[in-house]
């Protein structure tokens, strides 16, 4: 018997990737089939499985990927092949997003289907703007209403003399009929005192809010040349917003910065900026490819008993060494005996995670500082297993063996240049549409000059450039770029630190 097929509608929630529902990613991660829309970010499509098909459906005003019966088509097509589909929606399904009418075709050629609710941009983003959509001293009730009725309709389908006395009203996706909305209102006996708010890129870190009054709001929302989409709020709570507001306060607020980890490293970077406020944009200048030939390594684990010290210095080499161990049977008893080091604090984490004691985390989260905290523990003949990446600075195995230790330097990985390149962040990168780029290691410098073309560093203005060391420092200055910032600490929590320092002075 075939496979029966079943088709999610998922509420994507109102853009922030924090308002995603764990249940929304739960389904992403194993669905065959994503169908998506225009207003669904990339942080959000990058929780679907690797191997799922991908298939765009975004309508913008005046031009649609696909009709809204191709759109139900797709979606049956994909489930009568027995395939599990993602249908990714903004916001909620049902509210203004047609989810409706897709489970009903759905259900009408025999399928079944299953809503996983959104949080509603009517309630969330006004919510990042500091307006609450009720408030006990201002109103009880609100109501959401659709932006999109043309002006000319025969009949409207909204009755604009029974909602004109709700509390709050949040209108959805009607910039292009502001006026409009505002005349309505204005005949069904609102006040023209009554408190505007429109909020673009609601939730985002660079959301936009013009406030104003139903008398003079279309004329701000001109002069502001405010574009669409936005979420429009009338009501008295709309006063609340200069008493409320914390989007704005956050310690990042404005920030756009660029984020060149590779991809596999780079989500605690990107949610820590997030968390702050920042633009966090991704865009992984290095790839992490396991070496070809790791028989080395297997003939290490053969001999591990004859070690004294593991020094790890990349969460990368604890991924890698971690992974081939276990794929040859083996776990951490076979490090019974053995000093561990860690270069720093997270890949110290990534080997307690996997319940091992660290014996040394040096005071200087680079080679030097390893140098110097093993330089009175190291004895002669002391053999020392180093896994790391291809490339990597010759000081640290050369100082080792100056102090009498037999040093195994393994190489389990390499930093490449990254194979998928976004051109459309590429073009915003050009143009200098940032405010800074972060590198964590030397080879995000490299492989981004690569990328870029080392005239970018030379031409660089108006972007400050942040490095998480003086190694990796050096390997910018190097390659043409001025450095502004380096954290105390070698870091990622104080190389954002420091990036919030210098934020907090050009403000």
């Amino acid at each position: 018997m075939p496979k029966q097929g079943f088709v999610y509608l998922i509420g994507a929630g109102p853009g922030d990737p924090g308002l995603f529902t764990i249940k929304g990613k739960k389904v992403l991660e194993k669905a065959e089939v994503v169908v998506y829309d225009r207003l669904i970010g990339q942080e959000i499509l990058a929780y679907a499985n690797k191997d799922a098909e991908l298939i765009y459906v975004g309508k913008a005003s005046g031009h649609h990927a696909l009709s809204q019966d191709e759109i139900n088509e797709v979606l049956v097509r994909k489930a009568l092949e027995g395939k599990t589909v993602a249908r990714l929606k903004g916001g909620d399904p049902f509210v203004f997003g047609r989810g409706g009418e897709e489970a009903l075709f759905i259900r009408a050629h025999g399928l079944e289907f299953e809503i996983v609710p959104g949080i509603t941009s009517a309630v969330a983003v006004p919510a990042y703007a500091g307006i609450p959509v009720t408030h006990r001293e201002a109103t009880s009730s609100f109501a959401v209403i659709t932006g999109h009725e043309k002006p000319g309709k025969a009949i409207s389908s909204i009755q604009w003399d029974k909602i004109s006395g709700i509390g709050t009203l949040v209108f959805l996706m009607g910039v292009e009929n502001l006026e409009f909305i505002v005349a309505n209102l204005r005949e069904a006996g609102r006040s023209m005192d009554t408190p505007v708010a429109l909020i673009r890129r609601g939730t985002f870190p660079d959301q936009e809010v013009v406030k104003g009054s139903l008398a003079d709001i279309v004329d701000k929302v001109q002069r502001a040349k405010f574009k669409p989409p936005a979420v429009i709020i009338v009501g008295e709570t709309v006063k609340l917003r200069d008493k409320l507001k914390w989007r704005e306060k956050q310690a990042l607020w404005g920030a756009k910065i660029l984020v060149t980890r590779a991809r596999a490293q780079s989500s605690g970077l990107l949610e820590m900026i997030r968390d702050k406020g920042g633009q966090s944009i991704e865009f992984p200048s290095i790839e992490i490819v396991k070496e070809a030939d790791l028989s080395p390594l297997y003939e290490a684990f053969t001999l591990m008993a004859g070690y004294k010290w593991i020094i790890f210095t990349s969460v990368n080499a604890v991924d890698i060494f971690f992974a081939e161990l276990r794929q040859k049977g083996l776990d951490i008893r076979s490090l019974h005996g053995i000093n561990i080091v860690a270069i720093g604090p997270a890949t110290a984490q990534q080997l307690t995670g996997r319940g091992l004691i660290v014996e040394l985390i040096p005071e200087e989260y680079r080679a030097e500082g390893i140098i110097e905290a093993l330089q009175d523990r190291i004895k002669a003949g002391d053999k020392v297993l180093l896994p790391r990446a291809q490339g990597a600075r010759k000081i640290l195995p050369r100082s080792l063996r100056e102090m009498g230790a037999v040093v195994n330097e393994i190489i389990v990985y390499q930093a490449k240049v990254a194979a998928h390149i976004d051109t459309v962040i590429m073009e915003a990168i050009k143009e200098g549409r940032l405010d800074y780029i972060t590198f964590t290691s030397s080879s995000t410098v490299t492989n981004f000059v690569k990328i870029m073309g080392r005239e970018y560093a030379r031409d660089l203005t108006g972007v400050k450039v942040a490095c998480i060391g003086p190694i990796t420092a050096g390997t910018a200055r190097d390659n043409g770029f001025t450095v502004d910032i380096i954290p105390e600490t070698y870091s990622v929590p104080a190389l954002l630190n420091a990036i919030i320092q210098d934020h907090k002075l050009g403000l």
